[in-house]
């Protein structure tokens, strides 16, 4: 075999030199080409705001600067998907969309009432797919069965919001659940056949490195087909923001967060997708970090410390990890 050959053991994205599975790689694989998400508020509201499972909702959350759909106030879902489609066509060249529900929780509604929102986002015929953002304690049998139907037709994501395993920090962040709740819901939908995402953030207070890690062995066990991961930030208007004021809440460092990342990286499987390696909002929310602003900072690091470490996705995956109650 020829020196630079690349080695057919490999991971496909391996072989052409990454060293983590990627959403656009993941994209071109399996549609051949460019295909770009387009955020839609389908202005769903939340449980843990509403009272449903509680009031105030996460102590990071400020849906505004979490998701661009929000800042520009289209009520009408075609329409946000034909400015998206016509941005993202202009920026990207792309030809390919997913409409992504983004913003609260996009199955926190009756059946009745998700089906036509997602058959509205489906008629555009460049809409290839559907992104579908929630959380674990949204997602009845109902809501799941409707999901596994369209996911005969179109590619779906659904994305269960975790941010850790751990339910001490659940309680810290006010989520509203526990971990419990998400094996539950990530168990029912994969008797489904559903694709799953999830959310983690890390260099939340109080928790090592080794908890990170175990957060990442757990989603592996689980079979969770992708991931986003994020950094701690503060944004304004939120219950973190005042906790940062006082000075409660420590926040990594770029370098400090890189390590975490590569830590998380090498426990996943060489299958799962990862989305985002650090979070991302505009810099008239952010307070903390600076270096959130800056686009591209918290992925060059990641890459900066995969190199120096010798790294890649999956290095240290286990296949037979059990977790322990």
């Amino acid at each position: 075999m020829p020196k630079d050959s690349p080695d057919a053991s490999l991971p496909f994205w391996r072989q052409n030199g990454a060293r983590y599975y990627t959403l656009s790689s993941c994209y071109k694989r399996e549609f051949g080409g460019i295909v770009r998400k387009i955020s839609v508020d389908a202005h769903f509201s939340c449980p843990n705001i509403d009272g449903t499972v509680g009031r105030g909702g996460c102590v990071f959350c400020d849906a505004v600067s979490f998701s661009p759909s929000r800042r520009f106030g289209l009520d009408d879902i075609d329409a946000q998907i034909d400015d998206g489609i016509k941005q993202l066509r202009r920026r990207f060249d792309a030809t390919k969309f997913i409409a992504y529900f983004q913003p609260s929780t996009n199955t926190h509604a009756p059946v009745e009432t998700l089906e036509k929102a997602y058959r509205i986002a489906l008629r555009r015929p460049e809409i290839v797919g559907l992104a579908i953002g929630t959380r674990p304690d949204a997602l009845g049998d109902d809501v799941l069965d409707l999901l596994a139907e369209i996911a005969k037709e179109k590619r779906l994501s659904l994305e269960i919001g975790l941010q850790s395993s751990h339910d001490r920090t659940l309680k810290f962040l006010n989520r509203g659940h526990d971990y419990a709740c998400f094996v539950d819901a990530v168990t029912r939908a994969k008797s489904r056949g559903l694709r799953l995402g999830t959310h983690l953030i890390l260099g939340l207070p109080g928790e090592t490195r080794d908890d990170m890690t175990l957060t990442g062995r757990r989603i592996a066990a689980l079979g969770i087909d992708s991931v986003k991961l994020h950094h701690l930030y503060v944004v304004r208007n939120t219950a973190l923001a005042k906790m940062w004021a006082q000075g409660l809440v420590p926040l990594p460092s770029l370098e400090e967060y890189a390590e975490e990342v590569v830590d998380v990286l090498e426990t996943l499987s060489p299958e799962t997708v990862v989305e985002r390696v650090a979070g991302e909002t505009s810099a008239e929310y952010l307070l903390a970090p600076d270096w959130t602003a800056i686009k591209h900072a918290g992925r060059n690091a990641v890459d900066v410390a995969l190199r120096r470490r010798n790294s890649w996705q999956g290095k240290r995956f286990d296949p037979d990890f059990q977790d322990q109650p």
